[in-house]
């Protein structure tokens, strides 16, 4: 059985004699053959290409890969188990501080129509869970009905994008005045900080 994040990456070396594997450089990912630090590049074929940002918390030393292709394709980015859909990784490895980095400084500069794939499907759960702080916003209750019916029918929730995720992902509107009143703090960092520690005990 292949575990989460990295755990088949010797099995596929197996597979593919001379594959390369990227990883970042501080949290030892398992069959890493190019290990990468923040803001290192590096080209998939003739028309993609890949920056690594390094986007620490849930990991101290997690990586998400910006990938731009041919020009007028918009870009994607993994971002593992940094930002989910709607939510995002439990600081495992790391403090409020570097989510807030990570998700609202880093990746919340990208282009607003960069793709985002993530490593977990939890979109419904995130929403639901997004509702319970902001009840009001009608594009987070659009964007848990249209989950549901994808879910339904067997379906994948994600791409999602950075504008979506600016529009409905509370984690990432923690700069938002309205939604730190929500939340009872003035403070993103602070605010951010308390979302998760309420996303840590709900049990919706």
């Amino acid at each position: 059985m292949i575990r989460d994040h990295a755990g088949g990456n010797e099995k596929i070396k197996e597979m593919v004699p001379g594959i390369k594997v990227y990883g970042g450089s501080l949290d030892n990912v398992k069959g890493c053959t190019h290990q990468v630090e923040n803001g290192d590049k590096f080209s998939i074929g003739a028309h993609v290409n890949v920056l690594s940002l390094h986007t620490p918390c849930h990991t101290k030393g997690h990586i998400s890969y910006y990938v731009t292709g041919k020009e007028g394709e918009d870009p994607a980015v993994f971002t593992g188990d940094t930002l989910f859909v709607a939510g995002c990784g439990k600081f495992f490895e790391g403090s409020a501080e570097q989510m807030y980095q990570s998700l609202c400084v880093t990746l919340g500069s990208l282009p607003q129509p960069t793709q985002v794939y993530c490593g977990h499907e939890y979109t419904v759960k995130n929403l639901l869970f997004a509702l319970t702080v902001e009840p009001s916003n009608v594009k987070l209750q659009q964007k848990l009905a249209w989950a549901q019916n994808q879910r339904q029918a067997g379906l994948p929730t994600i791409p999602s994008t950075i504008e979506e995720e600016l529009e409905t992902n509370p984690f990432m509107r923690v700069d938002l005045p309205e939604l730190q009143k929500l939340v009872g703090f003035n403070d993103p960092i602070e605010a951010l900080r308390e979302i998760r520690k309420r996303k840590d005990n709900w049990r919706g």
